[in-house]
């Protein structure tokens, strides 16, 4: 697993990766490189002093996610399943395995599990100290 997570940290950096050589089997592809969020929403980092979170989150079939928010950014990897992501005022993103995305920031949203698998999803937090890393939203 700690393989993948370096991995995914590589690709959403977008960043060739120099220190391996390409001619010993290893293969670097850009899945994700973006100013925005999928909703079109700029990416600005919190002030604060930095702190980086990663998550492994699985969302059982047909379980929700709950509305909530985030006021950081944060980005995704499917490592399996399909999640539809929906904001309240009705758009929707469905991602599936292998998909990457930068999360939407300051909108509510849910994420819905449409497939016959369980969602599997690493998620890294681009926050700071203090910083929740989302809020529920009652509605």
């Amino acid at each position: 697993m700690k393989f993948w997570m370096m991995l995914l940290v590589a690709l959403v950096a977008g960043t060739p990766a120099y220190c391996l050589d390409p001619g010993a089997g290893i293969r670097v592809e850009t899945g994700l490189k973006t100013d925005s969020s999928w909703d079109g929403g700029q990416i600005k980092y919190p002030r604060g002093d930095a702190e980086v979170t990663g998550l492994v989150i699985e969302v059982d079939p047909g379980m929700e996610t709950g509305w909530h928010r985030h006021e950081i950014p944060s980005f995704a990897y499917i490592l399996s399943g399909e999640l539809e992501v929906r904001t309240e005022d009705g758009a929707t993103k469905l991602l599936k395995t292998g998909d990457m995305l930068a999360e939407v920031v300051g909108v509510v949203h849910n994420g819905r599990n449409v497939g016959k698998e369980t969602v599997r999803l690493v998620v890294f937090y681009a926050g700071a100290k203090g910083v929740p890393l989302s809020e529920k939203v009652v509605r």
